[in-house]
This record gives C-alpha cells, structure tokens and sequence, in this order.
C-alpha cells in the first residue's frame, strides 16, 4: 500500500499543491527550517484536509500556523485527548480547526487535521522545526530537505510511490534560500543540485547566504553539506531571549549553544592506551541460521558472526573490559558483568562463542538493552556498545529513545546484516548512540567492517568533562543537556544552558573568544569566553571553561607499545608515554639498537617500583631480547639513559 505525504483528502487523495517556499537558517551544527505549502481545492465542494509529513527523528517542531482566505489559526501545545476534544468541537460547529499530532508509533512521522477547506479556497500551511545538523567523516555538516517532506508530485494512475519525476510533470516550483552563520568562518557549500554562488555578508566570512539555482522543480531530495574552517575548534552561539516572554523562562532568557568536536595531537593519539569497556550484543534469533547471501549459502549469519567476535577478541587491548550479550525471544550473557580482558577470560569467552547458534526465538533486543543500560559504567573506561542484528522490531521508538537516553555514557555501533535488517533501526542506533552503522550486504564480509568500527572505538576518549560558569553576580546558569561523561576523537557534542538574571542591556550580537591548550599531552584545557563586544576583556556575560583530562595510565602507555619480541622502538609515542619530547630521547642516543628498550627498563625500575609485580614479566622478555642483541655498548646507554630521565637506576639492577 502507498503511503502518500502531503495535503490528503479523507479517501487521501492529494489536494493539489500550488507552491513551497523553504528557509532555512543554519547557526553552527543547528538548523532552523521553515516550510510555506500552498495548497488550493479544486472540488465543488467542502473537503475535510489532512497533512502529513516525515521529520528527522530528533527534530522539533516549534511552530505551525495554517491561513484559509483571511482566516489565520497559530498552533498551541496542548494534551493529545484535549486538543483532539477541542479539534472535534470546533467542526461540529462548522470553524475552521487545524490539529497536528506525533505518530504514536514512530516519532518522525507527523499528521495535521486541516479541517473544512471551501471550494475554490488556498490554504497555506508554515511549518518551523529545528534540528540539529549530522557530523560527516570529512566534517561536513549535512541538511537534507527529502522531497516527499513536501510532497513529490504523483503522476495520474500511478500504482506505485513514485521518487522522482521528470522536473516538466512537476505542478509546483520550489523557492529555497539558506542563511549560515557560525564563529568560525564558513569554507564552503556543497550541494546535489543546482547553487547559485556563496554569498558572504561580512569580511569574517562568518556568515553566508546561498540559493537554489533558478528553475530547479522539487523533484528530488535537496542536501547541503556545509564547511567551516577549523571544524574541529569549540565554539559558542548565544541567543538573546524574546522580548515578549516572561524572564525566567526559556523563551525569555539567555540561551547558549557549546559545541565540542574534538581532534586531539597525533602525540596524544599515537601514545594512549585505550582503556575501555566494550559489550557486544548478537542476535541469535532463528533468522539468523540463513545463509548470508545466495552465493555463500554454506555461511550463515551466525556463523559469521562468530567468525567476527573472534576476531573482536583477540584485538581488544589489554586493561580494557569485555562482555558478550545475545538475543532472541530471550536474552543471555557470558558474564554477570563486564570482566578485566586477559588471557583467561578471552579464552572463557571464545569456548561460550563456538557454542552460539541461532536458536532463540524472535527479535526482542529491547530488555538486553535494558539490562546493559542498567550496569554501571567502569570508571575511566567508557562503554562501547557493538550491535549485530539482522531483523526489524516492532518498538523501534522505544528501543531509540532507550539509547538516546544513554547516550551520554556510552557510543553504540551498529551492524545490519542481509537485506532484511531494518534500516531505520540500525541507522538511528549509530545516530542517536554517537556511533558508526554497518550494512553486511550480498557478498560483504562483516569481519572488515566491524575491525573498522573497532579502530575507530579505540580512539581516545576525554574523561572526567566538567563545566564551570563563573557568572557576573545575580546571575544563575541551568544546563538543559545530559551531563556528558566521556568525549570522543571525532564525535561531535553540544551542550544547551539557559542563563537567568540581569547580565545588562541585551546586544545585538554576541562575540566568542576561544583558545585551546595542551599541557604535557595529557591533559586538555578549553576556555570559552562568550562576550557582548569584540572586546574579549570587556562586557562579559558569562565565561565557561571545560576542563577536559586525558586520565592516561604511564605504566599502560609505556606497555601497550612494547613488541610481541620484547623490544620497544624510538619514536614519538615512546618519548610521550616517557614524559619527554622526540628530542630529547633522540639527541643523546647511543649508536646502539637497544637503546629506546634500555630507556623503557630505566624508566620501569625508576619510577614504577611500586607495580613491579605488574611489569617484572615483561621486563625480563625485554632484557632476554637486549642480550640476544649483543650489544657492545651497554654502560654507556645506561648511563645516557639516566641522565635523559634523571634516575639513578644501577646497570646490574636492570639485569643487564
């Protein structure tokens, strides 16, 4: 059956649509779009209208307001049986009444109940939502107006739900502008169709306007994918309440925007050991037994599921946390809660996966999830969730909300496999868990695209984030976001605050002063001064500053880079975990091939006595790999190596 969009008609049938005029206003990662419909009735008679629409799941909708001849009607946010009680009374007494409603099953589907429309009489449908903008790999920001959102036209006699139509057949046109501001400047917009050129509105190129050619019909899906210039820098955007509303509410005051996106040094990068919690969720429903495409029928789902959480698990990295959940009518786990990885509980775990078949029933991956959600998060090892499902739920709304719920502690990465995983699902798990979705489709093999998810999660993560407002005094700050326990390499989270109280007279524009520091690569401080002037030091309304600490464990960096034969090579990751610069490490040097491992048995037996029963295996791996060497010249690399890390640590105490 069709599922048609629009203005419908009770038998739905589409009430012809005159014209669309679209705005849209981009400040920084957030866009506010405003849609115009002009819909006309062609009938000799009164016909009672329905529009429907699909949103972006996480939008809202701040304004609707509908004109039939000189008649405007503005929507209120009402109690659903209320406002539908009121919709009906009105009717029945022959008004004009407009009622818009959420889907109860799916959050993105929105219906609005247009009422009587005279023949021969327009109406003109605004629609205003908000939402804020995906993050693309190479840091674009992308908008997309689907076509169907205002409606593509349906040929006479179409059977089918057409998705594009030659642009001569399309009864109406399309009026679209974008208006783009942001504190950094704006590198450039890309888009799908036809653009007339960036128009910049200032020497900053802070803000920019820019067109839909002339002539383009709503024929197909319009994207945006919008540049700015160091991406990666926090930023700030400050709102001036309304006027008209009462102080003290969020129309009414001062509203901020903080966007962290970071990139952290590639000396950061290349020298933390990723300590992290990773829980792995398998369906192992009776689907799940199918081959995995028709040309390997001799591979299943399950098996090749099997397949990747071997590989999963001999690729985590030691001092990180583990635990497999699967799932079907029922749900089961390998340990009661997540275990410390080492050699026992990977092998625990590997017996229990050779085990799994597809045998559990259904698709329930609702109470895994609650049950998951429910234990609490190992501190400093923030939670990676890996999701495997093949299927679709019924309670997909719920299932989404439930992970956006959590986002705040955890990222979810989601894996579809064969043609039949529902897309809706595994795509809004990845979105609303900050993650990556997967499609294992056709002749794809899952294990290259789940490694690739897996090196990505094991990027390093910001830990401990804090917030503290020093306010002018009267002033009070309330943060409307969940509070963000973890911030990862290339994910992208805002924080909303409402600050109450008198901070002066309301200016027109707001200046955000930033800079970020690194100190000894361990530790991130960003300051955010958001002011009224470019004045950095004048008209302050309120200075935020986010702390954001690298917690690196020295021991674990320093092991984490030693070598399956015992050794440790000189480079920059080494000096970082040694507390020390490629310079200084490499200035000294002794001719000799040993030396980085003599720096890392130095610093071991220097400054980590206390862990000795830690590190004394591999310690004597290491000193087994110096004497196999033969190396002629180890006085003199003990001796530099002291001087370089200011020990004292004796030669005959290293074993050598």
């Amino acid at each position: 059956m069709m599922n048609r969009c629009g203005l419908l008609t009770p038998e739905k049938e589409p009430v012809p649509l005159k014209s669309i005029e679209v705005e849209l206003e981009v400040r920084d990662h957030v866009a506010t779009v405003v849609s115009t419909l002009l819909y006309e009735n062609k009938e000799d008679k009164p016909i009672e209208a329905v529009f429907v629409f699909p949103l972006p799941g996480d939008a809202a909708v701040c304004h609707f307001s509908a004109v039939i001849g000189q008649t405007q009607i503005v929507a209120e946010v009402k109690e659903k049986q209320q406002a539908r009680e009121e919709y009906d009374d009105a009717l029945s007494s022959g008004q004009q009444a407009f009622l818009l409603e959420e889907s109860d099953q799916s959050p993105d589907i929105f219906s609005l109940s247009v009422g009587s429309l005279p023949p021969g009489e327009s109406a003109s449908i605004r629609l205003e939502y908000v939402t804020e903008l995906a993050v693309q790999a190479d840091d674009g920001l992308r908008f997309c107006l689907p076509a169907v959102l205002n409606p593509r036209y349906q040929p006479q006699g179409a059977s089918v739900q057409v998705t594009s139509v030659p642009a001569s057949l399309v009864p109406y046109s399309l009026s679209f502008s974008a208006r783009v501001s942001c504190p950094r400047p704006i590198s450039t917009v890309e888009s799908s169709s036809s653009l007339d050129p960036l128009q910049y509105l200032n020497a900053e190129k802070t803000q920019a306007t820019v067109n839909l050619a002339a002539g383009h019909k709503f024929d197909r899906d319009v994207e945006l994918l919008i540049y700015y210039t160091d991406a990666h820098q926090p930023t700030a955007v400050v709102e001036a309440g309304q006027a008209s509303a009462k102080p003290g509410t969020v129309m009414g005051d001062l509203m901020v925007m903080l966007s962290l996106y970071p990139e952290f040094p590639q000396a950061v990068m290349s020298s933390v050991a990723s300590c992290e919690e990773f829980v792995f969720l398998i369906d192992r429903s009776g689907s799940m037994g199918c081959p995995t495409s028709s040309s390997k029928r001799e591979e299943t789902r399950i098996s090749s599921a099997r397949d990747t959480l071997l590989l999963l698990l001999k690729s985590l990295p030691m001092g990180c946390y583990f635990n497999i959940y699967s799932f079907g009518s029922t749900y089961e786990y390998i340990f009661p809660k997540s275990v410390e990885y080492s050699e026992k509980t990977m092998e625990e775990a590997l017996k229990k996966v050779e085990e799994m078949t597809a045998n559990l029933g259904g698709t329930a991956i609702l109470k895994p999830l609650e049950h998951i959600y429910s234990q609490p998060c190992i501190p400093n090892q923030p939670r990676q969730l890996f999701v495997f499902t093949d299927g679709g739920v019924g309670n997909t709304k719920e299932v989404i909300d439930l992970v956006k719920k959590n986002s705040g502690s955890h990222r979810c990465f989601s894996f579809g496999i064969g043609e039949g995983a529902s897309t809706a699902l595994i795509n809004d798990l990845a979105k609303e868990g900050g993650g990556h979705a997967q499609f294992i489709t056709g002749g794809d093999r899952m294990q290259p695209k789940v490694m690739q998810s897996l090196r990505f999660a094991l990027q390093p993560a910001v830990q401990d984030v804090s917030v503290t407002w020093d306010l002018p005094k009267g002033v009070s700050v309330t943060v409307l976001s969940p509070p963000i326990t973890a911030l990862f390499q290339g994910q992208r989270s805002l924080v909303y605050a409402q600050i109450t109280g008198q901070v002066g007279a309301a200016p027109s524009t707001y200046t955000v002063c930033h800079h970020v520091e690194y100190y000894n690569k361990d530790i991130v401080s960003t300051t955010v001064l958001i002011c009224q002037s470019s004045e950095a030091a004048e008209g302050c309304v309120t200075y935020t500053k986010i702390n954001l600490s690298l917690h690196l464990d020295p021991l674990l960096q320093l092991v984490s880079l030693q070598k399956a034969s015992g050794c440790w090579l000189l480079d920059a990751a080494l000096a970082a975990a040694l507390g020390k610069t490629s310079e200084e490490v490499e200035k000294p040097k002794p001719a000799s091939e040993v030396w980085a491992t003599v720096l890392a048995l130095i610093w071991l037996h220097g400054f980590k006595t206390d862990a000795k029963e830690e590190w004394e295996l591999l310690a004597m791996k290491a000193v087994s790999w110096i004497h196999a060497q033969n190396a002629q010249c180890m006085t003199e690399c003990v001796q530099a190596g002291n001087t370089v890390l200011g020990c004292k640590v004796p030669k005959d105490a290293l074993g050598l």
